[in-house]
């Protein structure tokens, strides 16, 4: 395993790539405004010659995730394609429409969270009647505690009802907030012994659709980068997928003035392995 690197920016290993996997959150923006530099640094990319999809585990389809870049500040010329967990959800829950779903949802209600299963015909339910539970995220993320739906969770697994968990991120940092996410619950039921399928990252559906994607650009898995700002799924999910990784420090983690050391012991911490790490994302 190669020593950890850390470039300057991106333009410093640019060469070794044609095609670049992103994640979104933490990386490109906070939830509340684009990160400039980071932004910047896919559009010269992109100048470059070089391809870029976005891949983030955010539980909705890619036109609910690329709508609010506008507002943000995220400019159309830092990105090709965006693949989410929620497309990876859609084409899962496609395969078994015709079983009974308990939705365990968001904050936002299922007015919002409806674009995941929007057109698909899917019938739902409560638990006592379900043959499958969507875990999309906790009802209140700001005032709920994963340890919070405990009990609730216990009724699915006493159903023996695998769990479809729409967003593996176990927390995201909105501003200087860190919420809670869905994987936060899936992690609770797999310990309470249930089987959790996980379309997003660090799993190889969300890859594999985002590859296809990339068309000519994804065929030499030597020449994809993935950047990401989360060890357990955006370095994990490169390596599990034979892929090179750029760790960033703009997420989950807030790093202090050392940051090299800061980021071996924490990928050390993970067990995992990064390429590169960089401060922020940049040119």
């Amino acid at each position: 395993m190669s020593e950890l690197q850390f470039p300057a920016g991106l333009s410093a290993i640019r060469g070794a790539y044609d095609s670049i996997l992103c994640d979104v959150w933490g990386v490109i923006h906070n939830g509340r405004a684009a990160f400039s530099e980071a932004c910047a640094a896919l559009v010269a990319f992109r100048q470059q010659g070089g391809r870029v999809c976005l891949i983030t585990n955010a539980p909705v389809p890619k036109a609910q995730v690329i709508r609010y870049f506008e507002p943000l500040g995220v400019p159309a010329e830092a990105f090709d394609d965006c693949v989410s967990s929620g497309d990876a959800t859609r084409a899962e829950l496609m395969l078994r429409r015709d079983q009974t779903v308990w939705r365990l949802g968001s904050d936002e209600g299922f007015e919002h969270d409806r674009y995941l299963y929007d057109g698909l015909d899917l019938t739902f339910d409560d638990s006592a009647r379900a043959d499958l539970l969507l875990c999309i995220g906790l009802r209140d993320q700001v005032n709920d505690r994963p340890d919070d739906y405990r009990a609730e969770l216990q009724q699915g697994i006493d159903q023996n009802l695998p769990m479809i968990c729409a967003n593996p991120d176990k927390q995201v940092r909105v501003g200087g907030k860190l919420y809670w996410c869905a994987g936060a619950l899936a992690e609770i039921y797999e310990e309470l012994g249930g089987k959790v399928i996980y379309p997003g990252k660090p799993h190889a559906a969300i890859y594999r659709l985002a590859v296809e994607r990339l068309g000519e650009h994804g065929t030499d898995p030597s020449r994809i980068l993935c950047i990401g700002d989360s060890p357990a799924t955006d370095v994990r999910g490169a390596r599990l997928q034979g892929f090179d990784s750029l760790y960033v420090g703009t997420g989950l983690k807030e790093h202090g003035a050392d940051f090299e050391r800061e980021v071996i012991d924490l990928l050390a911490d993970y067990g995992e392995q990064a390429t590169y790490a960089m401060s922020g994302l940049r040119w």
